[in-house]
């Protein structure tokens, strides 16, 4: 496993649309192992291939609840309930987070690291989650969705990095 470089922004590959994964070999199984590493090392809970330099459609997301660590690949949206104001951060904008209006809940298709095809359906925190690293994947910065800016004072007791 090896610990990835995160990408910061302004780097274009933050803001271009990815490409569909279509090969899922050893390759892709070790690229989602050092994201996940590299998601742990910098205390994300999510963390997008652009992130890392990989303009493919490949997120992890782990919010250390029950589910466990999710990898999306080539996620598709297919339902949206409600709405939920949180805050966020992102590993590719240290020290900066906003407050970012999303669903309350979803469903989403992905596939996992062999190309099966699953469902999940998430809530809350893990459906922000999940949404933002599906941003990530169509080149959408949460910083376009921002409503206010936080101070980190604002922040305590609070989970909000990808």
């Amino acid at each position: 496993m090896a610990v990835k470089q995160i990408v910061m922004f302004p780097d274009p590959v933050l803001e271009t649309p990815c490409a569909e994964v279509t090969v899922f070999d050893k390759k892709l199984a070790k690229l989602l192992n050092d994201m996940y590493d590299t998601m742990i090392e910098f205390d994300g809970v999510g963390l997008a291939a652009p992130q890392i330099g990989i303009s493919q459609r490949i997120a992890v997301v782990d919010i250390d609840d029950e589910m466990g660590t999710l990898e999306l690949i080539n996620p598709k949206l297919l339902e949206v309930n409600g709405s939920q104001v949180g805050p966020e951060g992102c590993l590719s904008f240290p020290g900066l987070f906003g407050e970012v209006d999303r669903p309350f809940s979803i469903k989403v298709e992905a596939q996992n690291r062999k190309g099966k095809k699953y469902i999940i359906e998430a809530e809350e925190y893990l459906a922000r989650a999940i949404l933002h690293e599906m941003d990530h994947l169509d080149g959408v910065l949460f910083t376009s969705k921002v409503i206010r800016y936080l101070e980190e004072d604002e922040l305590e007791g609070v989970e909000a990095n990808d």
